[in-house]
């Protein structure tokens, strides 16, 4: 052989199960139809590529054309499809028996739309555990891309880093290729002569080696500036020349040098994702030590020698640290046992999409990208929890009233149901309603996300802009930026989690805490005692009614009650009060209300309306609840729930309170 490297290009595209259509036609527009349009001009540029189901389901129905464009360029032996979980799960997440059914169903949908049934497969997130080996492998997968970075944490040195590995779980074999964290940091962000100059200097005189790129398609058009620099100032079309005239650089598929070389030797990985993840998950005490001793090293210059050794957390953190993300998870898992318990006959090709939308990663975790602060996002998740409820109830119906620690915090919860709705009392002292579901509605209540500090808090309260050196652009993981005016109290932590019916109770014009206890749960209510301030509160429900009554001892006490609760529309111009039939304004909005026995929240986005019937006179004050998060453009306010505030004026012995939905 000649001195050369081969290429392996790849790029992976995504959008989260339940984005907004216009963001989808914004990408496609920006990135995807120019990414195919330019490469299929250069047939010998060969390169992989990864798209999650629910997005390259919307491709070909929304955009056929340029889907023609890659079925032509797959047919002629361009590109490379590679597998994974079809709605993009983090495999290591869910069970064994749903990794299966996920990668069996994007192989599928890639065969019938193409032709090809892929060969390797892209981790989400490129999440590494060993045990997703014989998932993949038993599903016809033989390959799949990971980090440099996995493998330097597994003692690896950089320079071995120049083909494919093996690794094996129970004797079940896989083969593994290391990204190049050098490549996805210069791509496209460097000037193209100076990527394709790198690559060069890759190449060895037995010609053996490859480069291995695999990332984010949207790097190359979605990004801030990359459209600009990418298409408009041909930054791909100059790589693209420039690769394939080369003497040097050898562009070739992933399957073809799979099938081409042998397999550097044996490797086992730990658990861990890119180095910017590990991060993330962190608790923000930890990341800024982490942050700090990463500073510290790399001031030394030693952080390129020592960065395997500085590691940070894991994935699966992210669940443990958001009691939101944690609840959703052990709800789909719950599901996915009892999907797995029905015979076989009996489980619809809906059943098993509502499980694959459920397992959906965006909703469960928040870095630079993440969407557990994207209420959209977290809503696709609990669409597809609720119906899929209602869907195995309607096979089997479940008893009325069941207690059990669902998310394994210690604490049981009460799932009280009739059919029509279902409410959740966690037994933590709070007495509060944790998650309220619609069924025909397909929609929960309680999905919002309670204030927290996070590590990126630091970098807003300091004001950080990093510098970026040398010549091209930016990546977003250099910036930091502002799409919203941000104060101090946007980042103060809640106090106390973000449910429905959260109370404070005042007895002999001092605060009492609730401490409520378990006192009866019966078929068709739910009852709870605070000792402390002498009430019984009762959560009952009636048809599509939820009814929650307080009653004092003999001496009165006054009752505040925060009803947390998540409307579809946040705020936007499709949500808004009514109050006495005239509407009152928008959610984005705050108000006071005095001496009023009703309201009536509507939501054209949801499709339905609350209404609000207290049997005394209250006080309620309204007001968006939002929280603050980073994303690639920058940091921003999202509104995440309504927060009704309802206040008895004056002392009382007994107050109902009924929440109906239609």
């Amino acid at each position: 052989m000649t001195r050369s490297v081969s290429l392996l290009f790849g790029v992976h595209a995504h959008q989260p199960a339940g984005n907004f259509e216009h963001v989808l036609d914004h990408a496609h527009a920006r990135c995807y139809r120019p990414y195919l349009e330019t490469v299929y001009r250069y047939p010998e540029f060969r390169f992989a590529i990864h798209s999650s189901g629910w997005l390259l389901d919307y491709l070909l129905r929304t955009y056929p054309e340029d889907m023609r464009k890659l079925q032509e360029m797959v047919a002629r032996g361009q590109a490379e499809l590679f597998g994974g979980g079809d709605t993009e799960p983090v495999l290591a997440s869910i069970p064994e028996r749903d990794r299966r059914t996920q990668i069996a169903a994007l192989s599928d949908r890639l065969e019938r739309a193409f032709g090809q049934r892929p060969s390797g497969a892209w981790l989400t997130e490129r999440v590494w555990e060993s045990a997703v080996v014989p998932s993949l492998a038993d599903s016809g997968i033989r390959y799949v891309t990971v980090d440099d970075y996995h493998f330097l944490c597994a003692g690896k040195a950089a320079e071995e880093l120049t083909g494919y590995f093996s690794t094996e779980e129970g004797g079940v074999p896989l083969d593994l290729f290391p990204i190049s964290e050098a490549l996805r940091y210069r791509i496209p962000f460097s000037p193209a002569p100076e990527a394709v100059a790198y690559l060069e200097s890759l190449a060895t005189e037995d010609g053996s080696g490859a480069a291995v790129y695999f990332d984010d398609i949207e790097k190359l058009g979605i990004w801030p500036e990359t459209h600009e620099w990418v298409y408009g100032k041909k930054w791909l079309e100059q790589f693209i020349e420039g690769v394939l005239r080369s003497t040097l650089i050898r562009s070739a598929h992933y399957r073809d040098f799979h099938a081409g070389r042998r397999t550097r030797g044996v490797v086992y990985l730990p658990a861990t994702s890119y180095i910017e993840m590990n991060e993330w998950s962190l608790p923000p005490a930890q990341a800024h030590e982490w942050a700090d001793l990463v500073a510290q090293e790399k001031a030394a210059n030693r952080y390129a020698a020592r960065k395997a050794l500085i590691r940070g957390g894991i994935w699966r953190n992210f669940i443990a640290r958001y009691p939101e993300s944690n609840w959703a998870h052990k709800r789909m898992l719950s599901l996915s046992a009892r999907v797995a318990s029905l015979p076989k006959a009996a489980i619809t090709p809906q059943m098993q999409n509502l499980l694959h939308l459920a397992q959906a990663n965006d909703a469960y975790w928040h870095g630079l990208f993440g969407g557990i602060y994207l209420p959209h996002l977290r809503r696709a998740v609990w669409n597809a929890i609720v119906a899929l409820e209602a869907l195995l109830d309607a096979g089997a119906e479940r008893k009325a009233v069941v207690s059990v620690d669902t998310d394994h915090d210690g604490h049981d919860e009460i799932f009280l149901s009739n059919g029509e709705l279902q409410a959740v009392i966690r037994d933590d002292g709070q007495g509060a309603i944790h998650e309220l579901d619609a069924y025909w509605l397909r929609h929960n209540f309680g999905d919002t996300l309670a204030r927290r500090e996070e590590h990126y808090y630091r970098k807003i309260l300091q004001g950080v802009q990093r510098a970026h050196d040398g010549e091209g652009i930016a990546s977003a993981h250099d910036r930091v930026g502002f799409r919203h005016p941000i104060a101090p109290e946007d980042l103060i932590p809640d106090a106390r989690p973000r449910a429905i019916f959260l109370d404070r109770l005042l007895r002999d014009g001092r605060e009492v805490a609730p401490g409520y206890a378990l006192a009866e749960a019966a078929p068709d209510h739910v009852a709870l005692t605070s000792r402390q301030a002498g009430v019984a509160k009762i959560f009952a429900l009636r048809d599509r009614r939820l009814r929650v009554d307080y009653v004092f001892d003999a001496t009165p006490g006054m009752l505040e009650s925060a009803l947390n609760l998540a409307m579809p529309s946040c705020d936007g111009v499709l949500g808004r009060y009514r109050l006495k039939g005239e509407i009152a304004g928008g959610f984005g909005q705050s108000f006071e209300w005095r001496d009023i026995t009703g309201l009536t929240l509507e939501d054209d986005v949801l499709g339905g309306k609350l209404v609000l019937e207290i049997s005394e006179p209250v006080t309620v004050r309204a007001l968006p609840h939002r929280t603050v998060s980073q994303s690639e453009e920058g940091f921003e306010k999202i509104m995440q729930a309504v927060t009704l505030q309802l206040a008895t004026p004056r002392p009382v012995g007994a107050l109902r309170i009924t929440l109906s939905v239609f």
